[in-house]
């Protein structure tokens, strides 16, 4: 892996979400080649189940409440992330994908579907939003995949999803965790779930559990506060 690292929070997550990835691969390595090609929709588990991994371990060995507050913050700022900056993402595309259908868009056109879905995207509660982000993100410039930053997401919420059950300790989650990640070239997520999970993803339960891990980091946080 090639990164820059000064030991900060986010390095470190970042280093964690890498290291995912190659775990993903690791496991995989014996496997035939023809299915080690996974979906984009599972692309992003690996990465985001070793960010949420290493961000709990670090918050149950923090030594101070300031830095227990200082870690939190952190981790909830990354919920953010995934559901709000990303959304923006996915509405500007969408929205881009429908204008250009029409002709060339210009500069000014995609400054403001840019703003207008970041207003969406955090209900108009931000102070001040970037018109140019479009421009600086690399996801959105990688043309081989439409909808590159969608992944992220899904991989989050089914990540947190995963580490809920692997808290409960149901079955046995390291073997069900490793099997997952062998099958993902040639499953379907929702295949992948039925079989190592024992879950339906067409049901509404595994998403909302996910999303309870996110609301008690910011309940957690607030009782600190």
């Amino acid at each position: 892996m090639f990164m820059t690292y000064s030991g900060t929070a986010s390095n470190i997550a970042t280093l964690a979400h890498e290291l995912g990835h190659a775990y993903h691969q690791y496991v995989m390595n014996d496997v035939n080649g023809l299915n080690q090609r996974y979906a984009m929709n599972v692309a992003e588990t690996a990465s985001t189940f070793a960010e949420m991994i290493v961000a709990e371990a670090s918050l149950q060995q923090a030594s101070s409440l300031e830095d227990k507050q200082a870690l939190l913050e952190d981790k909830i700022q990354r919920s953010v992330a995934f559901f709000m900056n990303i959304h923006a993402r996915f509405l500007f595309e969408t929205q881009f994908y429908e204008e250009r259908k029409r002709g060339v868009v210009s500069t000014e056109r995609l400054n403001h579907i840019m703003v207008e879905a970041q207003k969406e995207a955090y209900c108009d509660t931000l102070s001040e939003y970037a018109p140019t982000f479009w421009a600086s993100k690399l996801h959105f410039h990688i043309t081989g995949v439409p909808f590159y930053n969608f992944p992220y997401t899904f991989g989050y919420l089914f990540s947190n999803g995963l580490y809920a059950k692997a808290k409960r300790g149901e079955r046995s989650f390291e073997d069900a965790y490793i099997s997952l990640l062998r099958d993902t070239g040639r499953m379907t997520v929702e295949e992948l779930a039925m079989k190592h999970l024992g879950v339906d993803l067409s049901q509404t339960a595994f998403w909302e559990e996910a999303i309870q891990e996110c609301i008690k980091d910011v309940n957690e946080y607030m009782a600190l506060v």
